[in-house]
């Protein structure tokens, strides 16, 4: 399966004769399975229409920074967390150095400023221009503020010069965006994540469980896939599809899942219990199916295993990553969670809100250890699990 598979990208295209190589790109972007959107500066219409754009990829093209029909649906601050990679190619030396003073004058610039994405640009110019000092400062200046820069190409240039500041092929520049994805900082580890909810059954029929969706845990499934980790995903009942390259463990109950996470945990790195599990499970299941009753039933519960202290307890050499998903007192709780169940590490959110956590596909959520405390603003489920990955690795030398 291909690197971009699932991938939303936002592709910005700024004014300059490459222009007209965008449209390949769209389209090999999309080739490889990824989703896409399209922003032009003003200039960028000059080259190339718009129409163009809409009709490669079935979806409005993004212009204006005013536009208040485009800010009633998807607006810049709903584009800029809906990406996972920002690629702006071509990129004109105007716009580089734009990015670099953190200029927020057109939709694409400011979108830049707003996105918590990957953002990777392919410049495109004049030899001279590329040449020239204040363009290798910005450069260098993007570079050390994250900024992925996919080398322009030597060669004839449309002005007739002969050099490098081409912009490179669309094939190049669609497999260039793949490696973004594919960093290898848990190249050699074995991550054990569980996701999706439990059901704990009442009777044949009915059952205990909970809203979880498992976006968030599949997401980190395929973020630590990225990063080059074996992954073993022990998952509840969801309607997702397995990321590539990780192993599916299908469970139900929170016994089953606490058996497999016992299993798998042993000689792993790294164990993230991203699962809503159910507290409290029937202490006996009816065999037969309960007949509704006129004057109301009572059931009889007790409590589910905790897997995440199990795990912690069972593997000391582990980092356990756990999950407080709460509606009030958020941090607090938390922090309570972190200490009582020995974790390395907990991610607390608010699922109280409708537009985060459950079933949502953005979510924000706190990074907490024994020595600090990290937020993650609103984003998209699957950069904020690659953000969490990120974090992981280069706070805690995994």
């Amino acid at each position: 399966m291909s690197s971009l598979s699932n991938k939303r990208i936002i592709l910005g295209v700024t004014g300059g004769i490459a222009a007209y190589k965008s449209a390949e790109l769209l389209r090999r972007l999309q080739d490889s399975g990824a989703e896409v959107r399209v922003v032009m500066t003003p200039a960028a219409t000059e080259f190339i229409r718009p129409l163009t754009m809409q009709a490669l990829s079935g979806h409005p093209v993004h212009t204006e920074l005013l536009d208040s029909e485009a800010e009633a649906g998807m607006g810049h601050i709903e584009l800029a967390r809906w990406a996972d990679l920002l690629l702006i190619a071509p990129a004109s030396a105007d716009f580089i150095a734009n990015m670099v003073h953190g200029r927020a004058d057109s939709l694409l610039s400011a979108i830049h400023l707003a996105t918590p994405a990957r953002v990777a640009v392919a410049p495109a110019m004049n030899q001279a221009m590329w040449a020239h000092q204040a363009t290798t400062a910005n450069i260098e200046t993007l570079q050390q503020r994250g900024v992925s820069i996919i080398d322009p190409d030597n060669g004839i240039q449309a002005c007739g010069d002969v050099g490098p500041g081409r912009m490179q092929q669309p094939d190049t520049v669609a497999a260039m965006a793949g490696e973004l994805f594919n960093r290898g900082t848990l190249a050699g580890k074995k991550v054990v994540i569980t996701a999706g909810p439990t059901r704990e059954a009442l009777d044949p029929v009915r059952y205990i469980s909970n809203h979880s969706s498992g976006k968030m845990g599949y997401a980190l499934a395929e973020a630590a896939s990225e990063a080059g980790a074996k992954v073993v995903l022990i998952s509840g009942p969801v309607n997702l599809t397995c990321p590539d390259r990780c192993q599916l463990v299908a469970v139900v109950s929170a016994k089953d899942m606490l058996d497999a996470s016992l299993e798998a945990a042993a000689g792993a790195d790294i164990f993230i219990a991203a699962a809503a599990v159910a507290d409290y499970r029937a202490k006996t299941v009816a065999e037969q199916k309960i007949k509704k009753q006129n004057d109301g039933i009572s059931l009889d519960l007790e409590k589910n295993p905790d897997i995440v202290s199990a795990v912690a307890a069972a593997n000391s050499q582990l980092f356990v990553l756990g999950f407080a998903a709460e509606t009030e007192n958020v941090e607090t709780y938390a922090r309570d969670k972190l200490n009582r169940k020995k974790l390395s590490a907990i991610i607390a959110n608010d699922v109280s809100r409708s537009d985060v956590g459950f079933n949502a596909d953005d979510n924000e959520a706190c990074w907490i250890d024994a020595d600090s405390s990290t937020v993650f603003s609103k984003r998209s489920k699957t950069q904020l699990a690659r953000d969490i990955i990120e974090h992981m690795v280069n706070h805690h030398s995994l």
